[in-house]
């Protein structure tokens, strides 16, 4: 099992994250019926069977409906909740009202969200908050007071970040009491920028990457847990038709599944192998409603890639050799 930072707050903290915006019946304006209840406690009795006890919200997801959906598995069975680490984001507002889409990382906001999340997941608190997406117009000491407020009412245990890179981590964590625990972060074997960025210095070619500098190391020497979204890259590598594709997607598939073969596991199990090879020890947001898949993907526990598998399939991914 691996050593990760969030084991330090918690430590049984499993290091498949379940994303659950899959949950309450998609992204339009539907009602939460008995079905997309019996679906989130299906998926959340076979999560944890399966020792992936971490579960990650926000509360944009299929316009707040995911969260109601969890919410009410976790009214219909309220020993769950013991059982679990429930994470939720807040901070985007969509659209509405006359408003366009905007960020919102202000000391009401952030309250009145945290509010509304626990409503909708019918519980007293959240063991971690994620400031979803950087505000351009966010005040640090004014998220400071938010989270100490949410804090000392016992509303939110941990806070941390999501999608933000590590100057941004240190502007909110200079007016912080208690360290951020985690960032969250699009990190698969599709975007591999985050492991361009640390190999391509001094080369002339690589000036796109959209991953930004000494995020993952400032993370590392601080404890920060970083999460990966996006991890399965909607299934590309693991089951998806690429006859469309590239043919770097289609070579990297055809890898993935010579090494499933190989390790004698899943296809999931590769793709999350890859990454849980790096040494920063991430965590990975999976986010598929088979439960199949959800099975799948635990088999990663027994899976360790060599280290020529590893750079084999990076380079392939990549479409190039290393620099």
């Amino acid at each position: 099992m691996a050593n990760l930072a969030i084991q330090t707050h918690f430590p049984n903290a499993s290091q498949v994250i379940y994303g659950c915006m899959g949950l309450g019946g998609g992204w339009n304006q539907g009602k939460v019926g008995t079905s997309e209840v019996q679906q989130a406690e299906n998926i959340i009795d076979v999560c944890l069977s399966e020792q992936i006890n971490f579960f990650d919200h926000a509360d944009i997801y299929a316009f707040q409906k995911a969260e109601i959906a969890f919410g009410g598995a976790l009214k219909n069975q309220p020993t769950l909740r013991e059982k679990m680490i429930l994470q939720s984001k807040c901070g985007i507002r969509l659209a509405e009202d006359g408003q366009v889409k905007h960020y919102d990382l202000s000391k009401d906001w952030i309250i009145k969200s945290v509010e509304g999340i626990l409503s909708r997941l019918n519980t007293e608190y959240l063991d971690i908050l994620l400031l979803h997406r950087p505000d351009p117009l966010m005040q640090p000491d004014e998220i400071a007071e938010a989270f100490s407020i949410l804090k000392r009412s016992g509303k939110v245990d941990h806070f941390g970040v999501s999608n933000m890179h590590s100057a941004q981590v240190q502007l909110i964590q200079s007016s912080l009491d208690s360290p951020l625990v985690a960032n969250q972060l699009e990190m698969s074997l599709a975007q591999l920028d985050w492991l361009n960025e640390g190999i391509t210095a001094c080369q002339p070619g690589y000036q796109n990457i959209a991953f930004s500098a000494g995020t993952i190391e400032y993370s590392m020497m601080n404890a920060i847990q970083l999460q990966s979204w996006g991890c399965l890259a909607q299934g590309l590598f693991s089951g998806r038709d690429v006859s469309n594709q590239s043919q770097v997607v289609q070579a990297t598939a055809s890898l993935v599944s010579q090494l499933a073969l190989k390790y004698q596991t899943s296809l999931e199990a590769i793709v999350l192998a890859f990454l849980f090879k790096h040494p920063m020890n991430m965590q990975a947001v999976i986010g598929t409603t088979d439960i199949q898949r959800i099975k799948n993907c635990t088999q990663v526990a027994n899976v360790n890639l060599s280290k020529m598998d590893w750079y084999l399939l990076f380079e392939t991914a990549r479409g190039a050799e290393m620099p």
